[in-house]
């Protein structure tokens, strides 16, 4: 009989850090566009002030750099989690699933942060490695 030990296994380690590494480098390569100047005027017809373009920006960033490293994963999961709610319902109003202004992007990326909330930072990390970090906090 098949048993439900892949939790343990080679493979959960290396597809769950595939995911952190793939959730990472999008919001990575997102919120660097987002220090580009002329977010600024996609934030305008949101209606958000541009002194909001910085803090929007790093709140992907750096998010998504500890998603990478393995640090704080469930802390950078959840701030990335809310930011795709934003971006479902204030953004994108939760128009169309897909086709133009679709948030299914959004929804997958969501479903992956939640996914690493739950999972946590998983044996590839750094937080794997410390050990002396709270297992709420990974």
């Amino acid at each position: 009989m098949l048993d439900a030990s892949i939790r343990t296994g080679k493979l959960h380690d290396i597809v769950h850090f595939g995911v952190r590494l793939a959730v990472g480098v999008i919001f990575i390569v997102h919120g660097t566009a987002k220090f580009d100047p002329g977010f600024v005027g996609f934030l305008a017809q949101l209606g958000i002030p541009a002194e909001m373009q910085i803090p929007i920006a790093l709140a992907e960033t750096v998010p998504g750099i500890m998603l990478i490293f393995g640090v704080l994963t469930r802390i950078a999961s959840s701030i990335l989690a809310i930011i795709m709610v934003g971006a479902i319902f204030y953004v994108k109003k939760a128009g169309n699933l897909m086709g133009q202004g679709g948030y299914e992007i959004d929804l997958i990326l969501l479903a992956a942060n939640l996914t690493i909330i739950v999972l946590g930072p998983g044996r590839v990390s750094i937080s794997y490695v410390a050990k002396k970090i709270p297992r709420f906090l990974q």
